[in-house]
């Protein structure tokens, strides 16, 4: 069935930057969609890879579009404690070990992945510690969750050893750096007696464990609940589901880099295309 939605911003975008917003297909492969005439938008085909839909437009991805777009695997997983999320060096055991059949949770049936599956972590969690854990092979949604310009946050559960006061609170929150880098501004707030809530928007190594440390605190148990607007829900230890089409869509939309704010540009000039410079343009311009 043909790929098919009506945009609804509020000002014109280009195709390809749009479907990969949608977390339909990166800008890549939405250009060779279009080049393969693939992509129509109210009924006519659209042939400029620079095109761009216009409020109220719908576009629609041809049949044999939508085939090839089929997303990559993604399994949601509840990991356990003393399982690694990565590649496992002598004596661990992957995460992905757990991704039987036997061990598929939900309704329906539950394919797992064949042997030569490249399935990645997206957004570590060491072995000491649990909860929810992303592993896939798709590109586009790895970069939503864990690239440089990724815009999600995670939300974990702590406990800690130590008295917790409002300094050590306040310093976790904007006042700690790691391997000479500035941390971002966290959330962390008192769930109950030892026990904190950390919801995060990078992933340094064993970050938490560390910022912890810092302001003498030994974390005993860390359990991670949300990965932007996927959460863990009542998924039991241990087990694991696919991932829907719709989460899919919405980690990509979540994860998608804020807007930048708009800048002045001249009359008739498209601020999509390079700034070629006032001399070149009015060069340009009297050679039409």
């Amino acid at each position: 069935m043909a790929w098919s939605r009506t945009y609804a911003e509020s000002e014109p975008q280009r195709v390809n930057r749009w479907l990969a917003q949608s977390g339909v297909c990166s800008r890549r492969e939405a250009d060779a969609l279009i080049a393969q005439g693939l992509v129509s938008i109210d009924g006519q085909r659209v042939e400029d890879a620079g095109r761009k839909i216009a409020p109220g437009q719908t576009l629609t991805l041809a049949d044999s579009a939508s085939q090839r777009l089929d997303a990559p695997f993604t399994a949601v997983l509840n990991k356990p404690v003393g399982y690694v999320s990565a590649q496992p060096d002598s004596g661990q055991t992957p995460a992905a070990r757990l991704l039987t059949r036997q061990a598929a949770w939900g309704e329906g049936p539950a394919e797992p992945p064949g042997r030569d599956a490249r399935l990645a972590p997206l957004g570590r969690l060491d072995m000491d510690s649990r909860g929810l854990l992303l592993l896939s092979e798709d590109g586009v949604l790895a970069k939503a969750v864990i690239g440089p310009e990724s815009n999600l946050d995670k939300e974990y559960r702590v406990r800690v050893a130590g008295p917790v006061s409002e300094r050590k609170l306040e310093q976790l929150r904007h006042g700690l750096s790691l391997d000479g880098r500035r941390l971002r501004p966290a959330k962390v707030t008192v769930v109950d007696e030892g026990r904190l809530r950390f919801v995060l928007r990078e992933g340094r190594n064993r970050q938490i464990r560390r910022m912890c440390e810092l302001v003498d605190l030994q974390v005993t148990d860390l359990f991670r609940i949300r990965i932007g607007p996927l959460k863990l829900g009542d998924l039991p230890e241990g087990r694991w589901r696919p991932l829907s089409p719709e989460e899919r869509a919405a980690l990509v939309r979540a994860g998608a880099p804020a807007p930048r704010p708009k800048t002045t540009s001249e009359p008739g000039v498209d601020p999509d295309q390079p700034n070629i410079g006032p001399q070149r343009r009015g060069q340009q311009q009297r050679q039409r």
